[in-house]
């Protein structure tokens, strides 16, 4: 490989601090969920269940956050720095075999949706807290993340079918070698 061109493919190194990051990041997501259970867990007794309940959605949305983080971290590494060589491993997430940049756009998209839904949620069962404007904003902001991940999943969609052969195992996977074998010998 000439210079500039490997000086280029190893750019994507340039990536890994970040990634590293949001694993802190990770971290202080763990911290604010135990502060978050022991909240909960040392005033059950005066918390009323509107309380209760926006605790307990706090607590989920820290979960989808965290899940989010986790889908930057290992799709994103997977797919933009290096493979992470787990394939096999036990604990290997299902969605990691089959993901791309495509696939890795909806699957956040539909977090943020998701995350926006709880925090749509938490401002519906306590509306005294909000302005009327706080409200229709959430609901124009949650609007926006549904129609963009409308868009994103379109697209990904007519990339898939307009160009399959991106998206298909190649003639040497095993899959593939069975089916020609089969073809061969019915």
């Amino acid at each position: 490989m000439k210079p500039l061109p490997a000086v280029i493919f190893m750019s994507r190194w340039l990536q890994v601090p970040l990634y590293l990051g949001l694993i802190v990041a990770q971290g202080v997501y763990v911290v604010l969920f135990l502060k978050e259970v022991w909240h909960l867990v040392t005033h059950m007794t005066t918390l009323d269940e509107t309380n209760i309940m926006l605790v307990v959605l706090g607590l989920i949305d820290v979960v989808m956050i965290s899940n989010l983080l986790i889908m930057v971290i290992v799709g994103g590494y997977e797919t933009f720095v290096s493979r992470l060589g787990v394939e096999g491993h036990p604990d290997q997430p299902e969605w990691l075999d089959h993901v791309n940049a495509g696939v890795l756009k909806v699957k956040l998209s539909m977090a943020l949706i998701s995350i926006s839904s709880i925090h749509l949620l938490k401002t519906f069962i306590n509306p005294d807290q909000y302005s009327e404007h706080a409200v229709m904003w959430q609901v124009i902001i949650h609007l926006a993340f549904l129609l963009s991940a409308l868009i994103m999943a379109w697209v990904d969609r007519l990339t898939t079918h307009t160009h399959p052969e991106h998206f298909h195992e190649p003639s040497g996977t095993p899959a593939k070698a069975h089916e020609q074998a089969a073809e061969l010998h019915p």
